[in-house]
Order: structure tokens, then sequence, then C-alpha cells
């Protein structure tokens, strides 16, 4: 079957693709940098926890208090780009999302379940550290296992030749697991988030340090090892990702296509430039160095999305019916749905960590 014909008719959009583009870009990184911190941060949270004898006090408070707020922003920025994605891709991630759709519903109550753990364990200080485990290790497990969902749903979408599947498992419950980029997207994706996960944790004890807080000069030193030692093993982890996609796609990452080529050069130079600053233990030029890192790579993975779906698809195919009345309120009630936002974190900051 040829798989074009599985490809359903895409719909028209309000305005010229490159518009939604950027707001998925943007979007996308904004969404990325909380759910990097919020699974990260759980992670090394548990390891501590798992390292930390039951007698003595809970190791991290600092991240129990913060861990709801980062799941609260990461769903919430999380909405926009999947949109946006919508709009662009809905012909191919609506069907990928019907192949697995069992498990693409299940996210919402799996996404409910670890937010309530994660508040258990925000609650848990003074309880035994068998409960606090208990409690993270079951947000953190139904974390990665949304995770895995999404990395499926996004390899799924870009390869249009496996779904004829759905005729022989019209049930939902395809995954893509034949899939050779499906484990080490994966397992990038969540080295990555351990990385992000230690520079949250080191801007968090920067400002408690100021604060004169005690202990938070030992927890910014053990975040910033914790970035660096993640984002080392994380150039381990992106070698054999980048081999493991299709010959076309990684080719032009490596000198076949100018653009693409320039864009993962600069990822790679910012990243060597936040592992050199990571082990200098400098905050914020770290800090910089991975924003650009997150923001190239947001780059490179779109351009693969489009590689991946050059001979089926690409954006500039949709047809512009344009409607700017309906985009400028949407801008508008973006750029005031953030400012509130702001206010609402800058109230929460005033509350005393005892009364939240």
């Amino acid at each position: 079957m040829d798989p074009a014909q599985l490809i359903p008719s895409p719909d028209t959009i309000p305005a010229p693709w490159g518009f939604f583009e950027l707001l998925l870009i943007l979007t996308f990184f904004t969404h990325l940098v909380f759910m990097n911190a919020m699974l990260g941060s759980a992670m090394i949270a548990l390891i501590r926890e798992m390292r930390t004898p039951a007698a003595d006090p809970p190791p991290c408070l600092d991240i129990a208090s913060k861990l709801p707020y980062t799941i609260a922003f990461a769903v919430n920025f999380g909405v926009a780009p999947l949109l946006f994605l919508q709009v662009l891709y809905g012909h191919f991630i609506y069907t990928s999302s019907i192949l697995m759709g069992a498990y693409w519903l299940s996210i919402i109550g799996l996404l409910i379940l670890a937010y309530y753990s994660a508040y258990l364990y925000k609650m848990a200080g003074n309880l035994p550290a068998t409960t606090r485990k208990r409690a993270l290790t079951t947000s953190l497990l139904l974390l990665l296992a949304i995770a895995f969902f999404f990395v499926n749903n996004i390899t799924l979408m870009q390869n249009p030749q496996i779904w004829s599947a759905y005729f022989h498992r019209p049930d939902g419950t395809f995954l893509n697991l034949a899939d050779p980029t499906l484990l080490p997207r994966y397992l990038h994706f969540v080295v990555a988030s351990v990385a992000v996960g230690g520079i949250f944790l080191a801007i968090l004890a920067f400002f408690q340090l100021k604060n004169g807080a005690p202990g938070a000069a030992k927890r910014l030193s053990l975040g910033m090892k914790w970035f660096t030692y993640a984002t080392v093993v994380e150039i381990g982890t992106g070698i054999p990702f980048l081999f493991s996609l299709p010959k076309n796609v990684h080719q032009m990452f490596i000198g076949s296509a100018p653009l693409h080529t320039a864009l993962f050069l600069a990822a790679l130079v910012a990243t060597c430039c936040s592992i050199y600053y990571g082990i200098k233990e400098r905050v914020w030029p770290t800090t910089v160095a991975l924003a650009a890192t997150i923001l190239f790579m947001v780059l490179v993975r779109d351009l693969a999305r489009q590689a991946y779906l050059a001979k089926y698809f690409h954006p500039s195919d949709l047809q512009v019916v344009p409607q700017w009345s309906p985009m400028f309120l949407f801008l508008a009630i973006l750029v005031i749905g953030v400012a509130i936002i702001i206010y609402m974190l800058k109230l929460a900051a005033r509350v005393p960590e005892e009364v939240r």
C-alpha cells in the first residue's frame, strides 16, 4: 500500500505557515525547559532520597516544595506547542494518536496521579522516609511513562509508511517499538532532563545563598555537578541517537545540508560552553549556554521532522485562508496570559514557604 494514501487531507490555516512555525518553536522551547526541570529534579530527588539514611532529615525539601509547581507549568506550557503542532502537522499527529489511542488517552489519568503523588511527596516532609520515597517513585514512574508515550507518538507521526499496522491492530494499542530511534531518542531526552534538573537546583540554591540559607553553597555545587556530568553523558547518548536516524536525515546534519549542519554545530558549541561553565560552577553563564543549546536543538528537531516527512509534505504546502482578526485576538490573549502568570509568580514568591 502507498503510505501517501493513508495521510488525511490537511486543513487550511489562517496565516502563513512560518508564523505558526515561529510560535511552535518558541512555545516548545518554553515547555521543554519546564518539562526537563520537572523530570530531572524529580530523578535527582529520588536518587538523593535513596542515598539518605532513613533516620536523617528529608534531603530534598527544596525540590519537594517546587515539584508540583514545575508539573503544573510543564503541563500548561505544553498546551500551546501541541496546538501549533496540530495546526501544521495535524493530519499526521491525529493519525498517530489514533494508532496508539489507548495509551494516548491514558496520559490524562496518569498525569493526574503523578500530580497528586508529587503533592503527597511535598507534604510528606514529616512522614517516614518510606512514604516519601514511595510517593516520589510513583510520581516519577508515571511521568516517565507519559514521556515514553509522547516519544512514541512523535516517532509514529513521522513514519506514515508503518501506519498500515492499524489494519492489524485497530484497537489503538500500537506502539512504535520496532523504530530504531525510539529508545535512543527517549534515553537522550531523559538524560537531558537530569542536566536541566541540575541547573534548576543550582539556580534555586543561588537565590537561597543570597538570602543566607544554610547549606545553599553545597546545594549549588551539587546542582552544577549534576548538570555537568549529565551533559557529558547526554553527548554520549546523542551520538547513537543521531546515527539511528534514517541515513538521508542524519547526513543532513553532518555536512550534506549547510543550514542543518550549521545549527547542529552551533548546538554542539553551546553544549561545550555549558560544560565549561558548569565545571567552573558559574550558574548564569551556564544557564545562558544551556538555553542556547536547547533553542538550537529545538530548531534541529524541527528540521529533522521536516526531513522525515519531505517526500509526503512540507508546511509550506498548506493552503492559507487569511483570518487575521482571530490571530490578533489570540496574540493579545497570549500576552495577557503570560503577564498574569508572571504576576501570580511574584505573588507566590512573597508567601512564606510554610504557608504554601
